[in-house]
């Protein structure tokens, strides 16, 4: 029976390869973190309605 050798090195590059392409770059701020300032703005918000009235 005939084994083929094993290359680490191959393997490594064939990942890095795949690692770089995998997540393409996204130009622009995240959906996620513009709902999360909307959110801290909204409750700072409140809060200064909310001590005004006292």
């Amino acid at each position: 029976m005939s084994q083929t050798p094993h290359d680490p090195a191959g393997t490594t590059h064939q990942f890095q390869n795949f690692a770089n392409q995998a997540q393409p770059q996204k130009s622009g701020p995240s959906v996620g973190l513009i709902v999360g300032i909307v959110a801290a703005v909204a409750v700072v918000a409140i809060l200064v309605v909310a001590l005004t009235m006292i």
